[in-house]
């Protein structure tokens, strides 16, 4: 057996295998039989070999002869070491079709994984939570099994027994100390002394990760490749998932732990002295910020590929209470279609859960121009097709015979919510649905930008919505794919009902009041003349006075600005301390007006971001218009690219379905071209919308 690399760093990849990372000893048309024979008499030379087949043929391919300590071919259990490179030595870590590195061999073993050394900071414990380690560019961490006999050969030529690696008699490879104390960790809750679901991270002295048995020691962070219950940051920090307790092997020394779990909970750091004598490993949570006790509950609106359970323990680990596993087709493929059943919420206390983290199978119907929408918790049959048009979405040859709007009907009507994900990006029908009035609210996205921050593009569209009057709430979603993105890496709170338990029924509704704000970490809470988020206030034609009153507070990203959002323009701005702070401002409106709060936030080491956001009040002024006729104008360019993708390239399923599409995007066309003519405001079209009011 030799290593393989995963799949999708292979030029012709066979994908199922190579998720093993190693080659089965049997692989192949043809296989030999090794056989180690012992000599009796070691000190009497051997002059001869005879075989006496009992019965049929035996085919020899070949002898050879040698002196070993213990049996030739019996390897020793797993071992780490890090070799050291010459510092104009580049690290060539592609494997030959043997699965053999060009630098760092093994004559009798081998090298089972090797990669860059991560260097994590002396200080952990005052370092904060998935910081990323330094790379060593020219150390080399290596994991190898071997032969007692067995020696390195180096890029140089230079050859080195293992066991002087093993006496650390050499300086080019020094060895890690195995990890062969096994542990029980366990993390309670420092009210309940329960254990709880958390994220955990552990490394020992040579930065390397120690993951539990049930783990992989090196997570496979690729699209549609594994789906353990793993995250590494950006390639280089791992984590996994554990529902309270866990068993691992460590070394004997000094091990490094980070625990967290969502925006509430202090991350823990520590570091613990492993001895002959450990035997267990208790570490206690506390929850410090209250706005689980407030009525709030998270969710993560956008989640793909793993298994309901598996989403589950990610979310309850993150402290995500909603997590929206969704379903969907990429050409021939089906993901979590088996999962969807239009009935349960899984974690419920109908489903034997406790009710406190719930996750529910909806969809994600795409169309590679129109655009994408989740369909979140509607009840009975799947609404198909998930998919349409054709690549790079749907199946080659598949028509376009559902529109987004459609789609979002169709939910609505079987009680579920409408969510326009990754927002705005594909942007063709996104304006159509908007201006319809059929979609709940719009999604902020993190994909694997764990500290990324909300994109000021997918706030500047938004934006346009809210001016011209378009209430659409705000939500979090991470469109997790991939070990590379976290469960609830941005997330949506929203507001229950005074005294209301958590349910998925009872969210959907916190959202569509649009009592919701995003975050990467950073808590809101935020009133306008009283009113909360996705409140609408009416105001007589002279405008008046009202007090804007918040509260924020942080355990993860440092916060460093509050800024009162007014029309999508900043009215007043403070600084704020990292982890909270409140206040208040006098908002003078004379005409109308949608206000929402906007925190910014950033690692000493990295720039700063919009960490957070806050749906908007809607302040209606007397007559006064919700009206941006710049942005209307926007709004009506996107309609009429949807329009002409229907009329021109889209694959046509038959005239009926596109006759009705397009009637369904020519209402939408005509309820905002009708508004701004009725404003007064003079607009272009495309050529296939031009009309003869234009030319006179």
């Amino acid at each position: 057996p030799h290593p393989l690399r995963p799949h999708h760093e292979q030029m012709t990849p066979i994908w199922g295998p190579s998720q093993m990372r190693v080659t089965p000893a049997d692989s192949g048309s043809w296989v030999n039989w090794l056989w180690a024979w012992e000599n009796p008499r070691p000190t009497v030379p051997v002059v001869g070999i005879r075989l006496e087949p009992q019965s049929g043929g035996v085919i020899l391919f070949g002898l050879s002869a040698g002196a070993a300590s213990s049996h030739p071919l019996r390897w020793e259990p797993r071992k780490k070491a890090v070799v050291s490179l010459p510092p104009d030595l580049a690290f060539k870590g592609d494997l030959s079709p043997d699965g053999l590195l060009d630098q760092i061999q093994l004559d009798m073993g081998q090298i089972i994984s090797a990669q860059l050394q991560d260097v994590y900071p002396d200080d952990w414990s005052n370092s904060y939570n998935n910081q990323l380690p330094q790379v060593a560019h020219n150390r080399i961490l290596i994991e190898y099994t071997a032969h007692a006999d067995a020696a390195f050969h180096l890029w140089d030529g230079s050859i080195v027994a293992l066991a002087d690696v093993q006496r650390q008699a050499t300086q080019a490879i020094v060895p890690v100390a195995p990890s062969a104390q096994r542990v029980t960790l366990r993390v309670l809750d420092k009210a309940t002394g329960q254990p709880v679901p958390v994220k955990l991270h552990v490394h020992g002295e040579a930065g390397e990760y120690l993951a539990p048995l049930d783990r992989h020691r090196i997570p496979n962070p690729a699209w549609f490749e594994d789906y353990a219950p793993e995250f590494i940051h950006l390639g280089l920090h791992a984590c996994t998932y554990i529902n309270g307790e866990t068993r691992i092997d460590l070394p004997l020394g000094r091990v490094y732990i980070e625990v967290s779990k969502g925006f509430e909970i202090r991350p823990i750091r520590r570091t613990l002295e492993i001895t002959a004598e450990t035997q267990e490993i208790t570490l206690e949570i506390e929850r410090v910020l209250p706005w689980r006790s407030r009525g709030w509950a998270t969710a993560d609106t956008h989640v793909h590929f793993l298994s309901p359970m598996t989403a589950l323990l990610e979310g309850s680990a993150e402290g995500v209470n909603v997590v929206n596993l969704l379903a969907s087709q990429w050409g021939e493929l089906m993901t979590n279609v088996g999962d969807f059943d239009g009935t349960n919420t899984w974690g419920s206390k109908e489903t034997g859960g406790d009710g406190e983290y719930l996750l529910r199978v909806g969809t994600e119907n795409r169309q590679h121009v129109l655009g994408h929408i989740s369909l979140l918790g509607y009840k009975g049959h799947p609404i198909v097709p998930m998919t349409t048009g054709g690549p790079d979405e749907s199946a080659l040859g598949d028509p376009i015979d559902t529109l987004l709007t459609e789609w979002a009907r169709q939910c609505h009507r079987q009680g579920g919510l409408v969510v326009l994900p990754h927002f705005p990006n594909p942007r063709a029908e996104n304006a159509a649905a908007i201006v319809e009035g059929d979609i709940d609210a719009i999604e902020m996205t993190s994909w694997g930008h764990l500290y990324g921050g909300i994109d000021p593009y997918s706030l500047s569209d938004w934006y346009r919505y809210l001016n011209c009057g378009y209430l659409v709430p705000c939500v979090g979603g991470t469109d997790k794919m991939n070990a590379m993105t976290a469960v609830g890496t941005v997330r949506t709170y929203a507001r229950l009902q005074p005294g209301e338990e958590i349910s998925y029924d009872g969210w959907m509704q916190a959202v569509r009041r649009g009592n919701t704000f995003v975050t990467y970490g950073p808590l809101i809470e935020f009133q306008v003349g009283g009113q909360p988020m996705g409140s609408r206030i009416s105001l007589n034609a002279t405008g008046g006075t009202l007090d804007v009153t918040w509260q924020v507070a942080s355990v993860t990203v440092p916060m460093s600005r509050v800024a009162l959002v007014v029309n999508g323009e900043i009215r007043e701005s403070v600084m704020v301390p990292a982890d909270k702070a409140s206040g208040s401002w006098s908002l003078s409106l004379e005409s109308s007006a949608w206000v929402a709060l906007l925190v910014r936030g950033h690692y000493a080491i990295q720039p700063e971001i919009v960490a957070a956001h806050s749906s908007p009040v809607m302040v209606t002024v007397g007559q006064t218009p919700f009206f941006a006729a710049a942005d209307a104008i926007t709004i009506l360019d996107q309609i009429e690219g949807a329009l002409a993708y229907l009329d021109t390239l889209g694959t046509r399923k038959d005239n009926t379905t596109y006759r009705r599409m397009r009637l369904v995007l020519q209402s939408a066309h005509r309820r905002i071209h009708n508004q701004l003519h009725a404003q007064g405001y003079y607009h272009e079209h495309t050529a296939t919308q031009d009309h003869a009011e234009h030319h006179h």
